[in-house]
């Protein structure tokens, strides 16, 4: 695993042993990252990276310019490779790390009005629920910045629904066994 491009590009980074996180693969994550150059780019962007595992997503968002990137996970295996990462790129400023369940922390940045850009989520496959809570959980919080986008990385298989509330999905893309889904507020 590795970062793909910008400041941190060709850096290695560690990966939890087992199949507990499925880090999201180079070409998918190419793909995800040429479609939001396409949606303002990332450039000083607030970045969500929900289901955080490996931290490789909020990493590669911090190589390719967001200004802040909030990793949010809950297994404390999964948090420690994030620091591990995070020191090896010798990243120290522009990212915090939420070791909590997703909801709790969509709540808190939300309470402590962060408003991001961006919010990537990938919950573990088997978690085909977490996809709706999500969702609904955004859509109803002011967390999301004007203009800004929610991606599910979701098994091609698996739909994880057309939004909630004003959040509606208006893209999907397919890659190998791989989606994304993209999400925005429709204008009122």
């Amino acid at each position: 695993m590795r970062v793909i491009a910008g400041k941190f590009r060709s850096r290695t980074l560690k990966a939890l042993p087992g199949l507990d996180t499925r880090p999201t693969y180079d070409r998918l994550k190419e793909t995800l990252f040429n479609v939001l150059a396409s949606t303002g780019g990332l450039q000083d962007a607030v970045f969500v990276d929900l289901f955080a595992g490996t931290g490789s997503i909020g990493i590669e968002a911090l190589s390719r310019g967001a200004a802040q990137v909030y990793f949010v996970e809950c297994s404390h295996k999964a948090v420690r490779i994030i620091r591990e990462n995070l020191a090896a790129l010798r990243i120290t400023e522009g990212c915090e790390i939420l070791e909590k369940r997703a909801p709790e922390a969509l709540r808190e940045l939300s309470s402590r009005e962060v408003r991001c850009r961006f919010c990537f989520l990938d919950p573990p496959y088997k978690m085909e629920g977490a996809y709706e809570e999500m969702l609904r959980l955004i859509a109803g919080l002011e967390l999301l910045s004007e203009g800004g986008v929610v991606i599910a990385e979701h098994d091609k298989h698996f739909d994880p629904g057309e939004g909630a509330g004003r959040l509606k999905r208006y893209r999907c893309l397919h890659q190998g066994e791989s989606s994304l889904s993209f999400y925005s507020f429709e204008r009122r």
